[in-house]
């Protein structure tokens, strides 16, 4: 990648991301909108980005305040564009008079684009010295496209779907609303453009009759039919994600993870698997997680932002947030992480048992129907069902839980925090912990059983039926 980008020259982009999305249907900035977990934009500007764009400028206005505190960063500048008045008065938003160099303008609602797909544009666009592109691609049902018009094989127009004859119609090569041009392009054509249509806008599409009416070098720089495609509708924003977790998921399985139904497996692009590693159906990670090599997820599993050795066993219906699990460990089935939560090697967390903000030893056990909430736990302690550990106090402040190594707490106790066990320590069943616990010591906290014999008396026969 690095080699490509040194081939060509440095170039800014210039993202369109102003309009309303009315077709959306929600109250959403349409680029917003996820796909596969992120903000349709970051795609964009991640493909920009990694295709060694060294300005990234996008153009905002529906919900303008949203899209700048998502995606403004020291490379990422944002422009405001008043008035719905067109995709050229959107460019010129851009302050188009400090441009230099090479411009790249596209959507900021084609989440499919990348960085591989970028690449090449630049490239070609430099290797034929050209003054203008526009980058078009063939598809089988051009539908609203607008049609790519050539004569004896040069780019000689684009004509818009509505004002298209029937024989243009029948043209598949379209325009998918990337341009590349030389700065000096934009600023000489760009104040030409005219708004004199039904709409009464502006369209970026007419700078092309100007170029070439000037004789310029213009040229049509085909693509892949997915960097065409726009989201537009909640469908096709359904549509976009499919295509982006399919993508993921095949590039794992070419890195040797075992994906038992594609379909149904949700893995955003962010995330990392090992080899070996088995993703039975339902899964979803997401998010900035690793996860290591022969390492099963078995069904609906879900993972966030977090980091899973190797070969650990994470068992159906668990939620891991945040967290770290160490190899060799077993979570699951139905347990919970919590964040900053961190299983030493080999430790087990069992059904129904929810961690949060703890730090679990190697070997340590909690089999089932445990909440452990602010605590360090030792090595090789065995923590019996039912065990809570109190937390959160009346004052509204939380305390933790200190247990050490080889502890043993019975079922069914209760540590009320600020508490410490020492090593050894054995832990009655039903036990209410309020007091630190000496190491090799026994601590039972539980009321005295008593017994009444024959406290129930005996009862009159009752008369049966005949």
């Amino acid at each position: 990648m690095n080699s490509q980008k040194e081939k060509s020259k440095a170039f800014t982009s210039i993202i369109l991301a102003a309009g309303k999305g009315t077709r959306m249907a929600s109250p959403l900035p349409k680029v917003l909108h996820p796909v596969a977990g992120q903000p349709m934009i970051l795609n964009v500007i991640e493909a920009c980005r990694s295709a060694g764009a060294h300005e990234i400028r996008v153009v905002c206005g529906h919900g303008l305040t949203l899209v700048k505190n998502v995606i403004e960063s020291s490379d990422v500048k944002v422009f405001v564009q008043a008035q719905q008045l067109g995709t050229a008065d959107a460019v010129k938003s851009a302050h188009i008079d400090s441009l230099e160099g090479i411009v790249m303008i596209l959507n900021g609602d084609h989440p499919l684009i990348t960085a591989q797909d970028l690449l090449p544009f630049v490239e070609e666009f430099e290797k034929q010295n050209l003054d203008l592109a526009v980058v078009t691609c063939k598809l089988k049902n051009p539908k609203e496209f607008g049609r790519i018009v050539r004569y004896h094989g040069q780019l000689a127009a684009i004509v818009e779907a509505k004002d298209a004859s029937a024989d243009t119609l029948k043209i598949n090569e379209v325009n998918t609303g990337i341009y590349i041009a030389k700065a000096e392009t934009l600023k000489e054509y760009l104040p030409q453009i005219k708004n004199l249509n039904s709409k009464g806008e502006f369209y970026l599409t007419d700078i092309l009759g100007l170029a070439l009416t000037n004789r310029d070098k213009v040229g049509a720089l085909v693509g892949h039919s997915r960097v065409a495609f726009g989201v537009n509708t909640q469908a096709e924003l359904s549509q976009a994600t499919q295509f982006v977790f399919k993508r993921k998921v095949k590039s794992l399985q070419e890195k040797g993870v075992i994906v038992i139904d594609p379909k149904s497996t949700y893995i955003e692009e962010s995330v990392q698997v090992g080899p070996g590693s088995v993703i039975y159906p339902g899964v979803f990670i997401k998010g900035r997680t690793q996860i290591g090599s022969f390492t099963v997820l078995e069904p609906q599993v879900f993972i966030l932002d977090s980091i899973i050795g190797d070969s650990v066993q994470i068992r159906a219906g668990s939620y891991i947030e945040k967290s770290e699990v160490s190899s060799k460990c077993w979570v699951g089935p139905y347990a919970r992480l919590r964040p900053n939560t961190h299983l030493g090697e080999e430790a087990h967390v069992g059904n129904f048992v929810e961690l949060k903000k703890v730090k679990f030893g190697k070997r340590s056990k909690a089999g089932h129907l445990t909440y452990l909430g602010d605590a360090e736990v030792g090595e090789d302690v065995n923590i019996g069902c039912g065990t809570i550990t109190c937390n959160y106090a009346v004052d509204k402040k939380k305390y933790k839980t200190l247990i050490g190594n080889r502890v043993f707490v019975g079922s069914d106790t209760q540590f009320v925090a600020p508490l410490q066990v020492g090593d050894d320590a054995v832990i009655g069943s039903g036990s209410t912990i309020t007091k630190d616990v000496p190491a090799k010591a026994l601590a039972v906290a539980r009321g005295k059983q008593v017994i009444k014999e024959n406290y129930v008396k005996a009862q009159p026969p009752t008369d049966k039926e005949d």
